[in-house]
């Protein structure tokens, strides 16, 4: 993946871009796995362009050296998720080159990140909505957090904040409220948290991706009982 600024990475930076770059060489080779197999299943969520998304999953080093994330509250004017935290990123368009593109393109558009401060490393397996959107997390490193500095799009941002990656791991100010889809039951988590005297709530596919992103960084499971939905097959261990 890229290196742009691999010069600016802290020590830590440096040794969790090599992790998750041994990572995603073994996970494209599910990846493609997988998508080979979606394909010959007609029962299977069909998995195409005309119906896929990415999210930029941008990590930085917090002032106490702690991992964090950007996130979104979605605009109250949207016509989908109005008001919503989310992920930086979006569906993808036909002139984008592939998932990495799409990410970068819409975080860019949406938070004001120029795709030159950050390093891509991992992409991480798809998540599948109900509707059928594939949705695929991207990864990247924010070596300097002082080049950034956030714009938020009017038309589909209200607010930009940060929290730490972590969280998504920890049983604390998270609940979860039990689901069924098709005669499975599943849990949908919450995670409650506040930055600069303003409260958000950070939930469904936005906390399955954080929660799951959490795992590979930290090399661990949450300590809680995850129960994905089956719909999410492209999480699936």
């Amino acid at each position: 993946m890229d290196s742009n600024n691999s010069g600016d990475r802290s020590e830590r930076l440096e040794t969790l871009v090599q992790q998750l770059c041994h990572y995603n060489a073994k996970q494209q080779i599910t990846k493609t796995e997988n998508e080979t197999s979606s394909s010959q299943n007609s029962s299977s969520v069909a998995v195409s362009s005309t119906k896929r998304a990415a999210v930029l999953v941008c990590l930085f080093e917090g002032n106490d050296g702690d991992l964090r994330v950007f996130l979104t509250k979605r605009s109250s004017t949207l016509s989908s998720h109005a008001g919503e935290v989310a992920l930086p990123g979006g569906k993808r368009e036909e002139t984008d080159a592939d998932d990495v593109e799409t990410a970068l393109r819409e975080a860019k558009e949406e938070i004001g990140l120029d795709s030159s401060l950050v390093d891509v490393v991992t992409v991480l397996e798809p998540f599948v909505t109900k509707n059928g959107m594939t949705v695929v997390p991207v990864i990247s490193i924010l070596p300097n957090r002082k080049a950034f500095i956030p714009a938020p799009s009017a038309a589909e941002v209200d607010t930009i904040f940060d929290a730490p990656l972590e969280m998504f791991l920890k049983d604390e100010n998270r609940r979860a409220e039990e689901k069924e889809w098709m005669g499975n039951k599943y849990l949908l988590h919450y995670f409650d948290y506040e930055a600069e005297g303003k409260k958000y709530v950070i939930w469904a596919l936005t906390a399955g991706i954080l929660i799951h992103a959490a795992s590979v960084v930290y090399q661990r499971p949450p300590a809680f009982l995850e129960r994905r939905p089956k719909f999410w097959s492209g999480s699936c261990s």
